[in-house]
């Protein structure tokens, strides 16, 4: 059994999906539940219970003995969260999104679950950029948070090694995911290229949740132990210009650390690719669906 927190949000719902598509059941733990859950659930519902992972209690209790339904957890994917700077004020959000993720990977601990995957975030690398990135493409060894958001993503990093450190059977993998994108949104992407401007917050890039999905799942099957840190995002930035004209305009300082493609993704994929086997399928110019 694989719990997922958040799984009613958008990467929540896709990795729900895709690791019941591949065979997994799965339970998911969210304040909402997932939209169209019937009640009571028909045959192809997820397993939904509703819980504030903020409070410890709660936080154990789904993992371990939420009722007759939830048989022994295997896995856990921590997606519930905060999502995104101004959503709350600073000290809510950070509050939020840290206890939650200290409280899941206790939990874990105390119950002896050894596999845990969550969402770190790609504005651990500095988003919104103030001065340009330090280089591009930005990769796991940047460690430069601009707001209290990104900063409660970093402190779940370095609680993740301590974990780890603690218990050196455990695994737990951190996914800073771009920003996360469904097909219908694809229909917004033409209009990025007349202000060039408006997605340099986060260097042009995406995540299609469906390859989302594909991250957490891939992560959950390696055979790894300790603390880990992947970018995710999808290959190609999500406009037709070129990637050395855009960063000129905008940030004409940025260091390259090799020399970049017209149209690909300046968040490095290359760690994900190594280590977990991860292939992004779903390019917005070729309109995936399904």
């Amino acid at each position: 059994m694989i719990v997922v927190t958040g799984g009613s949000g958008k990467v929540g719902r896709a990795c729900v999906k895709d690791l019941m598509d591949h065979g997994y059941k799965v339970t998911s733990i969210d304040m909402a539940p997932p939209p169209g859950q019937s009640n009571p659930p028909k045959p192809g519902d997820v397993t939904y219970s509703r819980a504030d992972v903020t409070d410890f209690g709660q936080a154990m209790a789904a993992l371990s003995m939420i009722d007759e339904r939830v048989e022994k957890v295997t896995g856990v994917v921590h997606l519930a969260a905060i999502a995104a700077p101004g959503q709350a004020p600073n000290h809510v959000i950070f509050e939020v999104n840290t206890v939650s993720t200290y409280n899941i990977f206790e939990a874990a601990r105390q119950l002896g679950i050894r596999n845990v995957v969550w969402a770190s975030s790609e504005t651990v690398y500095g988003i919104p950029y103030p001065d340009g990135p330090a280089y591009v493409p930005v990769d796991e060894a940047i460690e430069h948070p601009e707001t209290a958001y990104s900063l409660s993503k970093l402190m779940g990093e370095k609680m993740a090694e301590q974990f780890c450190r603690w218990d050196p059977k455990m695994k737990i993998v951190g996914l800073r995911f771009s920003n996360v994108q469904e097909p219908q949104d694809y229909a917004h992407f033409a209009g990025y290229d007349k202000d060039p401007e408006s997605r340099k917050f986060n260097l042009w890039t995406y995540i299609d949740a469906r390859d989302a999905a594909q991250a957490i799942r891939l992560s959950l099957e390696a055979k790894l132990k300790g603390a880990h840190v992947f970018g995710i995002a999808n290959t190609d930035s999500v406009s037709k210009r070129d990637n050395d004209a855009l960063l000129e305009k905008v940030f004409p300082k940025t260091k390259r650390k090799r020399a970049i493609k017209a149209t690909e993704s300046l968040i490095s994929i290359d760690r994900a690719r190594e280590v977990l086997g991860y292939k992004p399928k779903y390019d917005w110019r070729k309109k995936a669906k399904g």
